[in-house]
């Protein structure tokens, strides 16, 4: 395999909405490339960079995944990213190892909410972009009218650096609007394509377009501006690197046509690649901070410098253990180099450091500045993590992603299961960024969290295939809580006179409600040694655990102050389990005063929306007790802010995708605790009674 230098290295992030046919257009220009000798399909399960069981079995993309063509004098990194929504937190991760983003549109459709979305990652990651205009073949696949989208979403930055020859069926190659000449493929999949004179009928159409063209390059360039005015054009020599500079100045967005499926316009968008897109070296220097004081460090990308990597992916192979996808930001990775992990402490071995075709890997003797790479069996290393020469330490910045917006309750199967579940769900977390996996301590349930239904799903199917753990996935308990809105005063006694020592402690205690989310309070206002001081954290530690235990439906009690301050007590009878059991039954007697209540965890929500849904999703959210803090329209979609009760949110990702067509995202997080309404109050009481909660007091 050829070793290539930065500036012949692109690393470009394929992104977009689900359904616009990016992994499908890897194939085609893989297949057009001469890399590999099948054309894989999606629908057949053969495609390069879907080869997961989970994306074969669904037909979509769930995981970034790698791919390379050398084409002309250069390597081009594919990063293929998934697009539908609940997997978007894989696109958004890969984005920190592409020097370029190509965002796909569909054909037909134009923009959509996933655009919108992968659009922003890549002006958050200060990515140069082109839009592709894919499945030009499609019935009723319309440029115009796609191009109008565009420039209503994104502005007049947006512009045609090729126009398509043909439409639907009849889609048959591309116009070049910077070197005037078409380009007509064969319509039997090769990907291969003649050099032609303009069609006549489109003669004057890429005039109009070539014009256009040539002066938004001028436009942020005062020596092409001068030559624009001198001549009334820009010949090519000069518009080649003008349009490249102002690419990489993020000045213009570049718009391009294909059919990944029909393999037409792949070698056309091969050559813009490669003379457009820049290289990683266009991007300078990289930033990051020094490791042990925190303070900014800049590094040249260049093959002149300290080594240092950034692993942006891992992947649990089965076979293979732990493989760590990394980019060599600067200097030169040799193989089997020892690198400092800078995060963990520690050193790795960079043993047989390979590139990937999809799940193919090729092992290489060295990676350049600016490279992709991937390497097996690094101890400690984990995605995220900066690794380099010692003596030249720096940190490179993770990507922060959203946090999880749903999660299921599991249980293992069978005891077997439970024994393996741990392990497997550890492999899963290093290669999902996304998924959590906890223990609620107050309802006692493993908790596995992710983006979505779909997500979650996926996991415990991976969870099943891969590592034979089977588990069953249930709606979780709402963590609910009790407290009190009212005061009391009551005397809890404890006397026992059996034989021998008896049990003696007495206490009076008042209670009060705290504001919300304070917790406990206890207060000794005890004078003159009527309760000893040695007893009174236990009378304490008495009501904490009759809190815990809770009052109406066994939920603790929270948000609460006792002020213990009298008793009496027996010079020989009193312990501090008979204080302990004095407390309990003074703060049991106080809860019957105290106007007990339930309370719900409430979630704060972001609804968006393409805005023709806005009045549903308000309708709905009412219909779920959720308050309204505000709406915001922002580029064709309606954001919705809410503040919702987690019951009520169980199914809404399932119910979103169902109202909006799959076109809306939510996230959501805790935001605060608040009173149940009676009505419903009393069904969680009747339950939680019917479930056992009453008969446990009445044991007690």
């Amino acid at each position: 395999m050829k070793i290539y230098d930065g500036e012949n290295l692109r690393n470009v992030a394929l992104v977009g909405h689900a359904d616009t046919g990016k992994t499908q257009l890897v194939s085609a220009l893989l297949f057009a490339a001469g890399m590999v000798n099948r054309f894989g399909k999606v629908d057949e399960g053969t495609s390069v960079t879907d080869y997961d069981e989970e994306e074969v079995a669904r037909s979509f993309s769930i995981n970034t995944a790698l791919a390379y063509a050398e084409w002309r004098d250069a390597k081009i990194n594919f990063i293929d990213t998934p697009g539908f929504n609940l997997f978007l937190h894989e696109t958004e991760a890969a984005l920190a190892a592409a020097d370029a983003g190509l965002v796909f549109v569909h054909g037909v459709a134009g923009v959509e909410v996933q655009t919108e979305k992968t659009w922003k990652f890549c002006e958050k990651f200060g990515l140069p972009r082109a839009l592709v205009v894919n499945q030009m073949d499609r019935d009723r696949a319309s440029f115009e009218r796609v191009m109008e989208s565009l420039r209503n979403a994104f502005g007049r930055s947006v512009i045609p650096v090729q126009i398509p020859i043909g439409e639907e069926k009849n889609f048959r190659g591309v116009v070049d609007l910077v070197r005037m000449r078409a380009a007509l493929y064969d319509l039997n999949g090769s990907g291969k394509a003649k050099d032609a004179e303009i069609p006549a009928e489109l003669a004057d159409a890429a005039g109009k377009a070539h014009e256009a063209l040539v002066e938004m390059v001028a436009e942020g360039n005062d020596k092409l501006m001068e030559e624009f005015f001198d001549k009334g054009t820009i010949p090519v020599e000069d518009l080649v690197p003008g349009l490249k500079q102002a690419v990489a100045e993020k000045r213009i967005v570049p718009v391009v046509a294909c059919a990944g499926l029909a393999n037409i316009g792949t070698e056309s968008l091969l050559d813009f690649i490669v003379d457009y897109l820049p290289s990683p070296l266009v991007r300078g220097e990289v930033e990051g901070l020094d490791h042990e004081d925190g303070q900014p460090v800049k590094r040249q990308v260049a093959n002149d410098q300290p080594v240092s990597t950034f692993v942006f992916k891992t992947v649990s192979d089965v076979f293979a253990g732990r493989m760590s996808y990394f980019k060599v930001m600067s200097g030169v990775l040799q193989n089997e180099a020892n690198l400092s992990n800078f995060n963990r402490g520690g050193t790795e071995r960079f043993s047989h450091i390979g590139i990937v075709q999809g799940k193919t890997q090729t092992p290489v003797a060295e990676l350049r500045a600016g490279d992709l790479g991937v390497v097996a069996k690094l101890k400690d290393t984990l995605t995220g993590d900066s690794l380099g020469d010692k003596s030249a330490p720096i940190v490179y910045p993770k990507v922060k992603l959203a946090e999880p917006a749903i999660s299921f309750a599991i249980e293992p199967k069978s005891r077997g299961d439970e024994d393996k579940l741990s392990t497997a769900i550890h492999r899963l977390l290093e290669e999902d960024l996304l998924l959590r996996f906890a223990r609620d301590a107050q309802t006692k349930e493993f908790l596995l969290s992710g983006s979505g239904q779909q997500h979650v799903e996926v996991a415990v199917s991976k969870l099943k295939k891969r590592y034979n753990v089977e588990v069953t996935l249930k709606a979780p308990k709402i963590p609910y809580r009790e407290t009190i809105r009212g005061k009391a005063d009551a005397q809890g006694r404890h006397k026992k006179q059996t034989g021998g020592h008896g049990q003696y402690g007495d206490c009076f205690i008042k209670m009060e409600p705290l504001l919300r989310g304070t917790g406990f309070e206890f207060v000794n206002d005890i004078f003159g040694g009527a309760i000893p001081k040695n007893f009174i954290p236990a009378v304490e530690k008495g009501i904490i655990e009759a809190a815990s235990k809770g009052f109406l439906a066994g939920y603790p009690v929270v948000d609460f102050r006792v002020t213990l301050y009298d008793g009496s007590y027996h010079d020989v009878d009193s312990s501090e389990i008979a204080f302990k059991l004095a407390g309990s039954k003074a703060f049991k007697a106080c809860m019957l005063q105290a106007k007990p209540c339930l309370l719900e965890p409430i979630m704060e929500v972001e609804i968006t929306v393409p805005e023709n849904y806005a009045g549903d999703i308000m309708g709905n959210l009412n219909s779920r007790r959720g308050r309204i803090q505000g709406m915001e329209t922002r580029g064709g979609s309606s954001i919705t802010k809410a503040q919702v009760p987690l019951a009520e949110m169980l199914t809404y990702a399932s119910d979103l995708t169902s109202m909006t067509q799959g076109r809306g995202t939510y996230s959501m997080e805790f935001s605060h605790y608040d009173v149940v309404p009676q009505q419903i109050a009393e069904k969680i009481i009747s339950a939680a009674k019917a479930a056992g909660h009453g008969k446990e007091e009445e044991e007690e």
